[in-house]
């Protein structure tokens, strides 16, 4: 008989972070995965990062969590998008090896001290008196723990469509998880149906790479993870993608689909991602649109299948390859694997608490596509999440929760608890109030302190970016007193086609003009030579935030003084299991929503749809007396 402090069921994304965490902070974890050589798979985009997601990974990177570093260590490409706009949005990401990211996760993974990884298939959830005890396996064994995270991806219960065809599995070549659901209902847990999809990969040699467009990596590319060292990296021979557009002819051709489409006949009955649709979504959805943009992505520098992004489908073969024939550069390509459309079951996330344990049986946590998210980020950071928080109770110590001003993974959790979610959740910069506060640049600066303090984080790392931190404080506070004089600056100004000053500025004020950066002030006219600005211009990456601060400065203070204000709401604690159905003032919906969801907190509750003003005003009045 088996047991172990925390089973993780599920080698996906969000699966090795709670299995990785767990281990690391001390427990005896067993990681209950289907296929030991598949642990972080990736199912679909042979890519890590993206808007919004690339803050993801420097957070998890931040915590103590792999993903950053099993990214850095097979990414084939690395860009920084949004780079035009604003700090607030710049986003990393890096498309990936497909089979040597697999490969580095189980390399990273199966040394860890504490961490057993048990090929099978769970099928039953085992639970004592309301907690839970443990699992029984398809083999017929039971194992048993203290804690059980479960992180199915896209297996529980698992179809896959193409056209009329349908397949049991979560993934391609793969078998589907069964029992798990059927396990949960008995035990009162609300579950439904999610779609996902996932493009046609094409062969490599059938493609005119003459007549499409180049889309190159960075220059100078940098790497997800702190621990990375610079000099080293990249590790891989850099590729480039390339691009192309679907017309009206596709168009014309995806529509001859439809009637045997499973999305259009009813045959699916899972939602499917709003901001992620297949490409017959698109140009029903988009039918004012005459074309849409598709990505050409290497599956990896060894592989001769190339990935067409933006062209997920659940159409058939035949119509999928006759469109595929009439775009740019694809006249003669040739189909290695269609598309195809995932429906899998997943528990709406009002049924989990901000650690990501069940309200209903304590000891069970559920991390990533369970929650009804999508994507590798998401998944990773709910498993992150999960597994601290499980090691934490059964060391009996605080739990750990992340405020939204804190982390894009507190705006994730809190949106997903708060506001549940009825179609597949992924993150956007969009999504965060204060998202000049939580840049992907000083990811480190926010959350390092809680990986060091969990014990994921080495000192010496935590001192590098400790260090880091004074360097870019004296080097404000040395920018915002250091001034130049109009005698000896002016004609510098004038050179650099910016205007004149009158008598003294502070490098803070000229570097908040647009045509300098902080580097070009730092180095004028001597001021290099200064202790502060020495250490600047020494450390790439403290002079970076040291110039965003400055330059947003107006900005990032206005954003403290709102999560200020709301602080107040965020700090007055509702009570645990507070039956708010006792409250008779409060509205019918906002009493049954909020019994629902049952909000740790007045700002928690306010964020839920129905609970009006009025309803937070009688609970503070409530709370009070």
């Amino acid at each position: 008989m088996k047991k172990f402090d925390i089973i993780v069921v599920g080698g996906g994304h969000a699966g090795i972070e709670a299995a990785s965490a767990g281990a690391r902070m001390g427990c005896y974890v067993g990681l209950v995965t289907m296929d030991r050589l598949a642990l972080g798979r990736m199912s679909c985009n042979p890519a890590i990062g993206g808007t919004a997601k690339g803050h993801l990974v420097r957070e998890i990177d931040a915590l103590g969590g792999i993903m950053g570093l099993i990214s850095d260590r097979t990414g084939i490409q690395f860009r920084m998008l949004n780079k035009s706009r604003g700090p607030a949005v710049w986003s990393p990401r890096c498309q990936s090896d497909r089979k040597l990211y697999s490969e580095e996760a189980y390399r990273i993974i199966s040394p860890t001290p504490n961490l057993e990884i048990v090929e099978e298939s769970a099928v039953e959830v085992i639970t004592e008196n309301g907690k839970v005890a443990g699992i029984k396996a398809k083999s017929g064994e039971e194992i048993f723990c203290k804690a059980l995270i479960l992180s199915s991806g896209t297996f529980l219960n698992g179809l896959m469509h193409t056209g009329l065809n349908k397949t049991s599995g979560g993934r391609f070549g793969e078998q589907s998880a069964l029992g798990i659901t059927e396990s949960l209902a008995k035990l009162g847990f609300e579950y439904g149906r999610l779609k996902t999809g996932t493009p046609p990969r094409l062969k490599k040699d059938s493609i005119n790479w003459a007549i499409l467009e180049e889309q190159p990596g960075d220059e100078n590319p940098q790497p997800f993870s702190h621990q990375t060292e610079l000099s080293q990296f990249p590790f891989l021979p850099q590729v480039s993608c390339h691009i192309t557009y679907t017309d009206p002819a596709v168009h014309k051709i995806l529509e001859k689909g439809f009637a045997q489409s499973p999305l259009f006949t009813g045959l699916i009955k899972g939602v499917g991602p709003r901001y992620c649709p297949s490409i017959e979504d698109k140009i029903v959805r988009f039918a004012d649109k005459e074309r849409h943009q598709l990505f050409l992505e290497p599956e990896g520098l060894d592989s001769d299948q190339i990935y067409l992004n933006g062209f997920s489908s659940s159409l058939s073969a035949e119509i999928q390859l006759e469109a595929l024939h009439k775009i740019v550069g694809l006249e003669e390509v040739e189909m290695v694997r269609p598309a195809y459309a995932v429906e899998y079951d997943f528990f709406p996330p009002q049924q989990v608490d901000l650690t990501l344990e069940t309200k209903l049986i304590e000891g069970l946590y559920f991390a990533g596509q369970i929650n009804g998210t999508s994507g590798y980020e998401e998944a990773a950071a709910q498993g992150l999440i999960a597994g601290i928080n499980a090691a934490l109770k059964i060391k009996g110590k605080p739990e750990f929760v992340l405020k939204r001003s804190e982390a894009y993974i507190g705006v994730l959790i809190d949106d997903l608890v708060t506001k549940s979610t009825d179609e597949p959740y992924r993150m956007f910069t969009s999504r965060a109030e204060h998202r000049l506060l939580l840049r992907q640049d000083n990811a480190n600066r926010r959350l390092m302190k809680y990986g060091y303090e969990f014990g994921l984080i080495s000192k010496d790392l935590y001192d590098e970016v400790d260090n880091r931190e004074k360097t870019i404080i004296n080097g404000i506070n040395y920018c915002q007193s250091k001034k130049y004089h109009a005698r000896d600056v002016n004609e510098f100004l004038v050179d650099s086609g910016s205007n004149e000053i009158d008598s003294t500025e502070t490098i803070s004020k000229l570097c908040k003009r647009p045509e300098f950066n902080l580097k070009q002030l730092l180095e004028f006219n001597g001021a290099s030579s200064d202790s502060e600005a020495v250490a600047l211009l020494n450390d790439e990456k403290a002079l970076e935030q040291a110039e965003i601060e400055i330059k947003y400065e107006g900005y990032i203070l206005r954003q403290y003084e709102a999560v200020a204000k709301l602080e107040k709401y965020e700090s007055t604690k509702i009570p645990v299991n507070f039956d708010f159905t006792k409250i008779k003032q409060l509205s019918t919906e906002g009493r049954e929503k909020l019994n629902k969801v049952k909000p740790r907190s007045i700002g928690q509750a306010s964020r839920i749809s129905g609970v009006t003003p009025s309803d937070i005003s009688i609970l503070l009045v409530y709370l009070k007396n």
